[in-house]
């Protein structure tokens, strides 16, 4: 049986920065809510909106900003992300092993599956796995469980992300938890949560497959 990688979409295949920074901005500006600092927009790659949306608009307000990010996303926001220097390498080296590659994202999985595809990647992925617009299954662990259930047949299981989520979704569900400290969580962050191995570079993550 072959081993199965699952891979996050944002910070480990693109760089999301300006199309979530701009959604986000666009949906605060709709509400008359201020706009949080750089470093604050900066920790909001890779949480599920539902997480960091009420830290800035509060309960009552994150169902209605989700909606206007998204409104913004569904036009242009997810066009607006740039693929890693050398991820299609790497992807292409870890296919070429016999490996089956997977997404696993908490962004809604209509809007991954554009992305993925827009960029080149669609022929090197199985499956893309992502919440659905209501946020079922937006943690990536309930989320990891529901793709593992669909695909059962493999030898290993790794999880390859850049934010702690990534990682404590892979150990609560067995998967074996690598890192990538060239996206938006820093090597503290990932060794915190576990990493058994950390990628520098998209070209550093063939040989950490089993």
């Amino acid at each position: 049986m072959p081993t199965h990688v699952y891979l996050d979409l944002d910070g480990t295949l693109t760089d999301p920065y300006e199309g979530i920074t701009k959604c986000i901005l666009y949906a605060l500006d709709r509400l008359g809510l201020p706009h949080p600092s750089d470093e604050y927009l900066h920790a909001c790659i890779g949480p599920p909106l539902y997480d960091t949306f009420p830290e800035m608009v509060g309960s009552e307000l994150t169902l209605r900003a989700i909606d206007l990010y998204r409104e913004r996303f569904a036009d242009v926001g997810w066009k607006e992300n740039v693929p890693y220097e050398g991820i299609h390498d790497a992807l292409d080296a870890i296919s070429e092993a016999g490996h089956v590659l997977f997404v696993a994202t908490s962004k809604p999985r209509v809007h991954a599956c554009r992305i993925v595809d827009h960029f080149g990647m669609g022929k090197y992925i199985e499956r893309v796995y992502g919440c659905e617009l209501d946020g079922t299954r937006s943690q990536k662990a309930e989320l990891l469980e529901y793709a593992i259930a669909e695909n059962p047949d493999a030898s290993t299981r790794v999880m390859i992300g850049d934010r702690k989520h990534d990682l404590v979704g892979a150990i609560a569900n067995g998967m074996m938890p690598v890192g990538v400290s060239y996206g938006y969580g820093s090597v503290e962050e990932l060794e915190a949560a576990g990493a058994a191995a950390i990628a520098g570079s998209p070209a550093d993550l063939p040989p950490l497959i089993p």
